[in-house]
């Protein structure tokens, strides 16, 4: 070939322009070489006290260079944390925070949205109004928090959260967890929905680091390293309050489960089930599983979610988990009477198209300022 010319946009090179199969005025000493810039290996954090930290430097064909603060943010650097792997970022640092880098500091400013999975996908905006040396490298520290697992549980979907700081695993203290990290944690590990987050009383006490992070999910991320963090720090955390999920998939079978002993139990002790097979929400008060009052299953127990800023979207998404179709447009606050005991939810707002309720925002669990009267009820297409 010779005379190539690509837009660029073609996905073979036999899709660009050319002179044509072997028409050339050329000799071997002009053949064409091609030096291809792998995206992982174009960005690095470097002079830090792990992968995970420290002075970003970016790879493009006039060489490794750094990159100037005043032109770099947090959404930026959610794009740099997520390419390395290396969880979220905890802290943007300027002023050669990591040292001075060598080479040319990159003045252009990069434009994240912080979802992009590389920051080469980033668009650049080109400026003056920079004026930048290697005394304004900006550096980056990173979560690093590379796996991930659930420990002394009966199986693999259940048990104490443990996560991984590159090689050193540590506990998570209950204080800074919550269900829709839980949530999060199990779909990460194929393990269904989260079904409750109980303390250290239920899988016992870990050892080695607490990483006492706030992770602040959405729940409908698909990794832990998708969170954001919203602080950093060791304060009032002791093994004692060490954090444990269980997720809907348990073992397939209940001949799976293990069993310490056996006991020797009268018809007055056989034990009731609860399927949750559908999720740990239900509809009950109308003799059916398709319309009812909600009740949601938080912390061991069964709790209520009140109506206030309830509207069809979040009936919607109520009546999609249970697979009971949709939702009746009759709108049914309290027709199945108030419920009992703990107020798990209130000011749900779902967009209407999420999979299960725990993607939808809401104030947060058991903070609400409602009575049972306020009990939301949902009437769902399937038959009652």
């Amino acid at each position: 070939m010779d005379e190539v010319a690509c837009s660029g946009s073609e996905s073979t090179l036999k899709d660009c322009r050319s002179d044509g199969w072997g028409v050339h005025d050329c000799d071997h000493g002009e053949d064409a070489g091609v030096n291809c810039l792998d995206s992982e290996q174009g960005l690095r954090l470097v002079d830090g006290s792990h992968l995970c930290s420290g002075r970003v430097e970016v790879l493009r064909t006039e060489g490794w260079g750094s990159v100037c603060a005043a032109a770099f943010d947090q959404q930026d650097a959610e794009v740099v944390c997520r390419q390395l792997d290396c969880g979220a970022p905890v802290q943007v640092l300027g002023e050669a925070a990591f040292g001075r880098g060598k080479g040319q500091v990159w003045s252009e400013e990069i434009q994240c949205r912080g979802n992009e999975a590389q920051i080469h996908n980033c668009s650049r905006l080109s400026s003056q109004k920079h004026s930048c040396t290697h005394d304004n490298d900006v550096g980056v520290i990173c979560s690093g928090y590379t796996d991930l697992r659930l420990v002394n549980g009966s199986d693999s979907c259940s048990g104490r959260v443990d996560l991984q700081f590159l090689n050193e695993w540590g506990t998570v203290c209950d204080a800074c967890w919550d269900m829709r990290a839980a949530s999060v944690l199990c779909r990460q590990l194929n393990c269904g929905i989260a079904v409750s987050v109980v303390g250290s009383d239920w899988f016992g006490e870990g050892s080695g680091e607490i990483w006492a992070d706030v992770f602040d999910c959405d729940g409908n991320e698909t990794k832990l390293s998708g969170c954001s963090i919203s602080s950093w720090s060791r304060a009032e955390c002791s093994h004692r309050r060490d954090v444990g999920v269980i997720c809907s998939e348990s073992e397939a079978y209940l001949g799976n489960c293990s069993s310490p002993q056996t006991l020797n139990c009268s018809s007055t002790q056989q034990l009731s089930i609860m399927n949750f097979g559908r999720g740990s929400i239900r509809l009950v008060g109308s003799g059916g599983d398709c319309a009812g009052r909600l009740e949601v299953f938080h912390s061991g127990s069964w709790g209520t979610v009140c109506d206030d800023s309830w509207d069809i979207k979040d009936a919607h998404v109520v009546c999609r988990q249970l697979q009971c179709g949709v939702a009746s447009n009759q709108q049914v606050p309290a027709w199945f009477g108030p419920g009992s005991g703990p107020i798990w939810l209130d000011e749900v707002e779902c967009e209407g198209n999420e999979t299960s309720l725990w993607s939808c925002s809401s104030a947060g669990w058991g903070k609400h300022d409602c009575q049972h009267k306020e009990d939301v009820g949902v009437v769902c297409s399937g038959k009652l």
